[in-house]
């Protein structure tokens, strides 16, 4: 009796499809599968297989099984809980998972080596190159090598001397040395990584949580090697948030082990992804560092997972399968029983009410490593002492910064806004220039002489007329930028070094390692940076941190706001003095009273935080509660209406759950679509993912309309 095979394929299809096993095909679960989809041949994963029992229709035969290599059973049900928790289809968590395995394997390369034999007619040419062919490598390679024309090393093989071969340019990874170390525990990381190292094996979740340069680090690779000590097989994976932060991770992992990780993220080559992905499935790549999809990798082994800089708002994926990898590589960490580390020195609230409440383990790092202190915060009120007219950098933040540059140290100017300025009107007829089709403002660049949409990736350039009323000469910028900022700093110190680190200057990860080692260097003298400097690296010469806009990420009425602004500004200011030097940060603001500002002015996290916490219980919000956002999209204002009203009246009605909406989303057309929102608060102990699938199965939009379910959003826009 054959069998039948549950196929998942990698798109947005409800469940999983049936096919009737070939005859000797032997598949397993996991196995990846090619299987008829209509017309098409497509990539599967077998999930299940049960005993054909009869039925009333012929199934489609799996049309063959691929040589890729199986998912592994925690990595199947890693992905279908996923798409239960984020009440989404299960194809695509599995995309993300076979990200890998889809992506093109390198070619093979064409190197030459020597054969033993000795030429016909020796020259010193001749001779520098047999011996400099000590091992294959690419004929231009050799030839430079040895100094000498691409022709002599031809010649070579023409006459035998030297044969070329086609090798695979996949290499393994080399094995991490737990025994080696570079740096030096004091106590209190002492302590931590020993509490780690002797914590029982199998599932559990720990939050490290150490003040900005305490040496978290160092504690987390300490209980990376004690995972890879224990068993000779474990896997640890390392998730960082920025493609910057996971150079410089992959940086130390490199100096403690000996070894280069596994790097997994948006902007390795694909031959590179499908070499991690490949390693990782056959238990040969011990460590992986990468961002948040790197928690999809098909990991043969996983003993332990580390999140770092755990409050991150980077982990929260917003398009396509949304999910946020914190609260995901807690389950992956249950359904693999590994250890989850979360690190950070300013925890999300959610991480410590369940430090608080003992579901985690809670280690604290209150110092600084080594003679390093945290630097002086000071408020600088821009009512009282606001910058000259036409200028952005207040008195008090430019004195500091002549000062800071007449001892020979460095400067961080923090701005958490890319571009030169967030927004272009005419000043003839106010028109305000928007995206094409969207409600988001055009930001100028000015390095590029474009305006353009982070939000859509539209872009044009600059024009030299108001394209509402045709008024020439009458566009204006509005607001400061970092390029803005580089610019007054510029003309301020003529004579200092300056960089501008952001998304837009910095386009890949080799950039920014390149970046980040010539600010480390002293190669810098003022960085002007968004969100990409702010955390996880360490600059010895850096003393003065000047936050230009302090009160940026407190406007609007996101939920999270103040305590996102904590984060990213104690982040922020947290790079100063991380070394022998004393440090200070100055925080330009117009709300100087404000409970944020004054936390961080007097560097006391706990009275922010109960007070925070106090807040949200009262109004039953995470961490007290739980929250969920429907978001319903379509090109017809009344087509649109209609459904969320129909959508509203067939929310279940179930006790613990309020409903909110529909309401017009804070950007209402996005790429020529208008959107609606709901959201959901629901009590703690209520299965929101159930809710809402529930509620979901009881309406069936339109063909234009398209329904978005986000679980713990971290965005209300």
């Amino acid at each position: 009796m054959s069998r039948i095979a549950s196929v998942l394929i990698p798109m947005p299809l409800p469940e999983a499809f049936d096919y009737a096993e070939p005859e000797g095909m032997g598949l397993a679960p996991g196995d990846q599968v090619a299987v008829p989809l209509g017309p098409r041949t497509m990539r599967g994963v077998v999930v299940d297989l049960r005993e054909a029992a009869g039925g009333n229709r012929p199934l489609k035969p799996v049309a063959e099984r691929l040589d890729d290599p199986p998912l592994p059973p925690g990595t199947v049900e890693f992905v279908q809980w996923a798409a239960r928790y984020a009440v989404d289809a299960p194809g695509q968590p599995l995309a993300i998972a076979l990200r890998g395995a889809r992506a093109q394997k390198a070619r093979p390369q064409r190197v030459v080596a020597a054969t033993g034999r000795a030429p016909v007619r020796a020259t010193p040419a001749r001779g520098r190159v047999l011996d400099a062919a000590v091992q294959p490598m690419p004929a231009a390679d050799l030839a430079r090598a040895a100094g000498v024309s691409a022709g002599v090393v031809k010649g070579l093989v023409d006459e035998g001397v030297l044969e070329v071969r086609e090798i695979d340019p996949r290499r393994a990874f080399d094995p991490p040395d737990v025994s080696r170390r570079e740096t030096h525990l004091n106590p209190s990381q002492a302590a931590a990584a020993e509490a780690l190292r002797k914590a029982p094996g199998g599932f559990s979740v720990t939050l490290l949580d150490g003040v900005t340069g305490s040496g978290k680090t160092e504690v987390y690779l300490e209980a990376a090697a004690a995972a890879l000590e224990a068993d000779p097989e474990a896997q640890v994976l390392i998730l960082a948030p920025e493609i910057a932060l996971t150079q410089a991770v992959i940086a130390r992992v490199a100096a403690r082990f000996g070894a280069a990780p596994g790097e997994w993220h948006s902007d390795i080559a694909p031959p590179a992804r499908r070499r991690v992905w490949e390693a990782t499935a056959a238990g040969e790549c011990r460590i992986v560092v990468g961002a948040r999809s790197a928690l999809f990798l098909p990991f043969k082994r996983l003993r332990l997972i580390v999140v770092d800089e755990e409050h991150d708002g980077s982990f929260k994926q917003e398009e396509g399968f949304i999910y946020h990898a914190r609260d995901l590589a807690v389950v992956r960490g249950r359904i693999e029983g590994a250890a989850v580390l979360l690190a950070s020195a300013t925890p999300s609230l959610e991480s410590l009410r369940n430090a608080e409440t003992g579901r985690y383990r809670w280690l604290r790092l209150s110092a600084r490593h080594g003679a390093a202190r945290l630097p002086d915060i000071t408020l600088i009120d821009l009512r009282e002492t606001p910058p000259e007219a036409g200028r952005w950098l207040s008195p008090p933040l430019v004195r500091a910064m002549g000062e800071t540059l007449a001892r020979g140290e460095q400067t961080l100017l923090f701005l958490n806004r890319r571009g030169y300025a967030p927004l272009v009107l005419c000043k003839a007829c106010g028109e305000r220039m928007t995206a094409p089709d969207t409600d988001s403002w055009l930001v100028e660049h000015r390095y590029t002489g474009r305006l353009v949409c982070h939000l859509t990736g539209f872009s044009m350039p600059k024009p030299a007329a108001c394209p509402h009323c045709g008024a020439k000469d009458s566009l204006v910028s509005i607001g400061p930028g970092v390029e803005r900022v580089e610019e007054e700093a510029r003309a301020l110190f003529p004579d200092a070094r300056l960089a501008v680190f952001s998304s837009d200057t910095v386009f890949d990860a080799r950039e920014a390692r390149r970046l980040v080692e010539r600010m480390a260097a002293g190669e810098i003298d003022i960085l002007v940076a968004t969100q990409a400097a702010a955390k996880g690296h360490n600059f010895p010469r850096l003393t003065l941190v000047g936050v230009v806009d302090a009160d940026l990420g407190l406007r609007g009425g996101d939920l999270r706001a103040g305590e996102r602004t904590y984060q990213l500004l104690a982040q922020a200011t947290g790079r100063a003095g991380r070394h022998d030097r004393p440090g200070r940060a100055l925080l330009q603001t117009y709300a100087p009273d404000h409970a944020v500002m004054q936390a961080l002015a007097a560097q006391d996290r706990d009275a922010f935080v109960a007070a925070e916490m106090a807040e949200r219980e009262l109004a039953g919000l995470p961490p007290f509660g739980r929250l969920a956002a429907v978001i319903a999209s379509g090109p017809d204002a009344g087509q649109l209406d209609a459904f969320v009203q129909d959508m509203a009246r067939a929310a279940p009605n179930t006790p613990g759950v309020e409903v909110y909406g529909p309401a017009d989303a804070p950007l209402g057309l996005i790429r020529g679509r208008r959107r609606k929102r709901f959201l959901v608060r629901a009590d703690r102990g209520v299965d929101l993912s159930a809710y809402m699938a529930a509620w979901r199965a009881r309406v069936r939009p339109p063909g234009p309309v398209r329904v978005a379910i986000d679980i713990d959003p971290y965005s209300f826009l």
